[in-house]
């Protein structure tokens, strides 16, 4: 009896994972950290090597795309079928900055397998989640007996991403044409935990702000000028004090204009999650839950924007006392964001409130960074429910829905290319993205190449 296509997929990645995970080591020792000019060489050799990994694959179409910054890589297989669904995948091949003085047990470019796991890094951040798509879409091709897969396949792997990104939105809207796509798959994300599989359907955006307020044109006595002078420390502490009303809500004024509220139906299916709210506080390394009245912990971080203060100060910080009225005062915010919360209205917004808050004799300067759009894909979506039915056979097991509470370039994509998003990751926390040891289980790994496999033929029925 021939195997069946579920079967089939499984039995050649088994066959193949020793190859894969070889070449996997192979661009793992690559140190492309893009945050060090140093490392410029080393990440145009990443994208080198990619390109090349991608041709040997079966990409009819792989090129370097430039940037003004690091080199990202674009690789395209047109499906035979002219009326295929376009899938487009980003991921990212630059990693984190890593030195074995900074904790690692191993050369952090020196990747070891041990216990099965992989550890390396960018072995879960990006490398291996990009990676798996390789063998995906040959096991997709050898499972169903396919010469070209069931979508029109593109891949997108930037260079900068653990840099902040500052050329993706130029390139994706320089390179828009090439890029158009039906969805969106994004690779550069996890799941809940080892033992439940879960599909992320979003993103937060984030808009961040600096206010300064200035006072006397010097710092002066607090005996001979104080309660007569407006005092900017003192205006700035109470501009803080306004962000939030008692229910923990964000006070300003059209802050929560459009906002998508969340449905029962997703408050009950993130209610479905095992989430231990003690852990969480421990690793948050912090005593107590806070935040908007009337929502859960999930809730807060995932679907609720926020406003945080990231940092505050103003006057004599040194040891001892020195009385004085300090010339200035400054505080940096960041807005995390929700569906339908347009991040230039809520900068306006933010604006016309802090500049209300400001006393006469206190001037002020507001600036704002760039921003990050948020990203959302209904429960109901049929690409969004075809990637919970592809890695619900590769887990064999039920698949549950979460959001993130971060920000990333997968917003410029989705608003760039007008194409919903979708979150396909297979790490999980334990992985220590960023820190030393960052490893990938290796089990988990192979189960992103067969959901990967599985996924091309359920989009291609789901979005026809």
């Amino acid at each position: 009896m021939s195997d069946t296509p579920d079967s089939a997929v499984r039995t050649y990645t088994e066959q193949h994972s020793g190859a894969f995970l070889d070449d996997l080591a192979e661009w793992l020792r690559i140190p492309s950290v893009s945050a060090q000019p140093e490392r410029q060489g080393d990440v145009r050799r990443s994208a080198e090597w990619l390109a090349g990994k991608l041709a040997e694959t079966g990409f009819p179409v792989t090129e370097i795309w430039e940037t003004p910054g690091a080199p990202a890589v674009f690789g395209e297989w047109p499906s035979e079928d002219p009326d295929a669904p376009v899938v487009l995948v980003y991921g990212h091949h630059d990693v984190q900055p890593a030195a074995r003085e900074d904790g690692w047990s191993t050369d952090p470019f020196d990747p070891v397998i041990r216990d099965g796991r992989m550890y390396g890094r960018g072995a879960a951040d990006d490398k291996g989640q990009v990676f798996f798509h390789t063998l995906g879409v040959r096991a997709h091709l050898a499972a169903t007996g396919r010469s070209t897969p069931a979508v029109h396949l593109k891949l997108l792997v930037e260079g900068e991403e653990e840099s902040g990104s500052p050329h993706f939105r130029a390139l994706a809207e320089e390179r828009a044409a090439r890029l158009e796509a039906d969805v969106v798959i994004v690779s550069d994300t996890g799941m809940w935990d080892e033992n439940t599989p879960t599909v992320c359907t979003g993103m937060r955006g984030l808009a961040e702000c600096e206010i300064e307020l200035s006072g006397p044109g010097q710092d002066i006595h607090s005996g001979s000028f104080g309660g007569a002078v407006p005092n900017p420390a003192t205006a700035l502490a109470r501009l803080v004090a306004a962000l939030h009303d008692t229910e923990g809500r964000v006070a300003v004024p059209g802050f929560y204009d459009g906002v998508a509220e969340l449905t029962e139906a997703e408050r009950d299916l993130f209610a479905e999650l095992p989430f231990d709210e003690a852990a969480w506080l421990r690793t948050a390394s912090s005593r107590a839950t806070a935040g908007e009245a009337g929502y859960s912990t999930l809730e807060r971080i995932w679907a609720r924007p926020t406003a945080e203060v990231n940092g505050i100060g103003g006057g004599y910080q040194g040891a001892g006392s020195k009385t004085v009225i300090p010339s200035s005062a400054l505080v940096k915010l960041s807005f995390r964001l929700v569906a339908g919360q347009d991040p230039e209205r809520i900068q306006e917004a933010v604006r016309t409130w802090a500049e209300a808050q400001v006393p006469a004799g206190v001037r002020h300067r507001i600036t704002f960074a760039p921003a990050t759009r948020p990203c959302l894909t209904p429960l109901g979506h049929p690409a969004l429910q075809a990637l919970a039915r592809a890695m619900g056979t590769a887990f064999g097991t039920k698949v549950l829905f979460t959001r993130e509470g971060g920000s990333g370039p997968a917003a410029d994509l989705q608003d760039v290319l007008g194409a919903p998003v979708l979150f396909l990751g297979i790490s999980v926390p334990s992985d220590g993205w960023h820190g030393p040891d960052e490893k990938v289980e290796l089990d988990l790994l192979l189960k992103g190449v067969e959901t990967t496999a599985h996924l091309w033929g359920e989009l291609a029925d789901a979005l026809r």
